[in-house]
């Protein structure tokens, strides 16, 4: 049987997820909903499926699921809207910017009864994952302290900036989700010191370009988060977990593993430069994740709590850094 997904949201995203359920077998993408409607024939047209109004999409009973790619702003009303026609539904992070929306949205879905797939897709990079495989398995024994690095190879523009919710909610809440799913335990203190070092134009917004957070948790784990939105040398994402019997390490992915020696030392290629680079595989292996939780073979790996307790941690890094203090979640 082939499990038919409507793609909301023609954009930057929204064509990646949109190409992976068409190359996945087992499933297709039915429709494409976007306001712009010539990207969303022209979406359709390439992943073989046509456009739509979100109505029409959601009355259709082919469809199994929807993935939710346009802009954050929209996510929590398509959520409820998803759920009330009781689709299975993917959606990008986050479901919203503040709490309250983000608890309604969830507690729709639960009323409703369907499964909801969060899209932090860092947990499915082939990497990453084979660093928390290690873990489980007691490789380096318990986890005492986790190292994250992630730095963005160029700052966006300020106009983004101004509705992306800052980059603690933006960009950080990667990284906190990460945090959680790595130490094993929720944080239960934050604590953060950011600047505007890179773009004068995004402290103009309000916002900071570079930040570093301190988690802990109640039995005394250590996470610490290091992020910038410019580093010319390519996009860096790296993990370090410190554990009581080892250390497992996760580096970056380079353009080529190609590496030159020579009398005057030894070069290696380029890091990746954008984050649809680094993280295809892992936007591959969430389409599949989604495919079996609308067979009913698996239960969302990322639900709607993960993306609000990530958010917490985004809300209480912020409290931290305005009032100078460690805070709890």
């Amino acid at each position: 049987m082939t499990h038919s997904v409507c793609v909301i949201g023609a954009g930057r995203i929204g064509r990646i997820h949109a190409s992976n359920f068409a190359a996945l077998k087992g499933a297709a993408v039915r429709y494409v909903v976007d306001p712009v409607a010539e990207a969303a024939e022209a979406l359709a047209s390439a992943v073989g499926a046509r456009p739509a109004s979100l109505e029409e999409a959601l009355k259709d009973p082919a469809v199994h699921g929807v993935a939710i790619c346009s802009a954050t702003s929209t996510h929590a009303d398509l959520i409820e809207k998803a759920a009330a026609a009781g689709k299975a539904i993917f959606c990008e992070k986050p479901v919203a910017l503040d709490m309250e929306r983000t608890l309604k949205s969830v507690e729709a879905v639960k009323k409703a009864g369907v499964p909801l797939f969060l899209a932090f897709n860092r947990r499915f990079d082939p990497q990453f994952a084979a660093l928390r495989k290690a873990i489980d398995g007691g490789s380096i024994g318990k986890v005492e302290m986790v190292q994250i690095t992630s730095r963005d190879s160029a700052p966006p523009p300020a106009s983004y900036v101004a509705t992306s919710g800052g980059l603690f909610k933006d960009m950080m809440i990667h990284d906190l989700d990460m945090a959680r799913w790595l130490l094993g335990e929720e944080p239960v203190l934050v604590s953060a010191v950011a600047s505007c070092l890179v773009d004068p134009a995004i402290g103009a917004e309000g916002d900071v370009d570079s930040a570093a957070v301190t988690l802990q948790t109640a039995s005394g784990r250590i996470c610490q988060i290091s992020n910038s939105r410019r580093a010319v040398y390519g996009y860096d994402q790296r993990i370090e977990v410190h554990g009581s019997d080892g250390l497992a390490q996760a580096g970056n992915v380079l353009e080529n593993t190609v590496r030159i020696s020579g009398v005057k030392g030894t070069t290696d290629a380029r890091l990746l430069d954008f984050f649809l680079e680094r993280y295809a595989g892992a936007y591959k292996a969430e389409a599949a994740h989604f495919l079996e939780v609308m067979e009913g073979k698996s239960k969302p790996l990322v639900s709607g709590d993960d993306g609000i307790q990530a958010l917490k941690l985004a809300e209480a890094a912020a409290k931290s850094l305005a009032t100078g203090m460690a805070v709890a979640p």
